[in-house]
């Protein structure tokens, strides 16, 4: 147990912090020029999780649990900041004191992202490390709803001259809302759902749907650093969410194994 929670916690930081870092690279990227002072903060954030990716190097799946509890900790703090920051920028935004090219759906998803960051840092420091039906369920509507917005966000950001990924997108974006309003139905229904049948069915039809979009990511980011569609996503950004498919996968396995163990 105490190698699970050292290697689930640098697993964890490795993957958030990278993902946290180009979150503030996209808010910077897409904030007018006269929003200084928050083009200034987003990129102290890049700083913050460089210095935290560098950290890491210091750390193995032999160190001290002790010194990866303190490296939680630290870390939780820089995820409860830039949460914060996210949903200063959404309060603006809203509010239309200040107009920029990020989406309020946008900085609502990145702040949700940053408070599971925050929010598994803190189950790990409190030695949750395996998975309740009632989480499995909860992670699944977390990341439904992730794959829902990153089809309507490619959507928007393709050129509409590329009608067919356009309508590609269109057809993701249905049918993760089918799945996450299906997940949060599951949810209401605890603890009668909470049978190992249901669930393996329920992690079954979210594969097969997660696939094909990885898939479809992973063909668009392809293309996008080939120059061969039009549109406003950057590189780096299909790739960032070519990440999170290939995450929502993985945790996928580790709920499917961890079902198999207690059954």
């Amino acid at each position: 147990m105490v190698n699970q929670f050292v290697s689930r916690s640098l697993d964890e930081i490795r993957f958030w912090s990278r993902i946290m870092k180009e979150h503030a690279l996209f808010l910077s990227l897409g904030f007018n020029f006269n929003d200084t002072k928050l083009i200034q903060e987003a990129q102290q954030f890049i700083h913050v999780f460089e210095r935290i990716e560098e950290q890491l190097s210091n750390f193995n799946s032999s160190s001290d649990p002790q010194q990866i509890a303190i490296f939680n900790s630290q870390v939780f703090q820089a995820a409860t900041s830039i949460w914060a920051y996210k949903r200063k920028v959404l309060g603006l935004e809203l509010r239309c004191e200040i107009r920029s090219n990020n989406f309020p759906l946008l900085l609502n998803h990145t702040s949700r992202e940053a408070a599971y960051f925050a929010e598994r840092l803190k189950e790990l420091n409190e030695g949750k490390l395996e998975p309740t039906p009632a989480r499995i369920i909860k992670e699944n509507v977390f990341f439904l709803r992730l794959m829902a917005d990153h089809s309507k966000f490619i959507g928007h950001l393709l050129d509409p001259s590329e009608r067919k990924l356009v309508n590609q997108a269109k057809e993701f974006s249905h049918d993760f809302d089918q799945l996450l309003f299906q997940a949060v139905d599951l949810d209401s229904m605890r603890p009668q759902s909470e049978t190992k049948p249901l669930l393996d069915q329920f992690l079954d039809e979210n594969r097969v749907s997660v696939v094909a979009l990885r898939d479809f990511k992973k063909t668009a980011r392809e293309l996008i650093e080939a120059c061969r569609i039009k549109s406003n996503i950057h590189p780096l950004l299909a790739d960032h969410v070519f990440r999170e498919a290939e995450r929502f996968l993985h945790i996928i396995d580790m709920f499917e194994v961890s079902l198999t163990k207690n059954n």
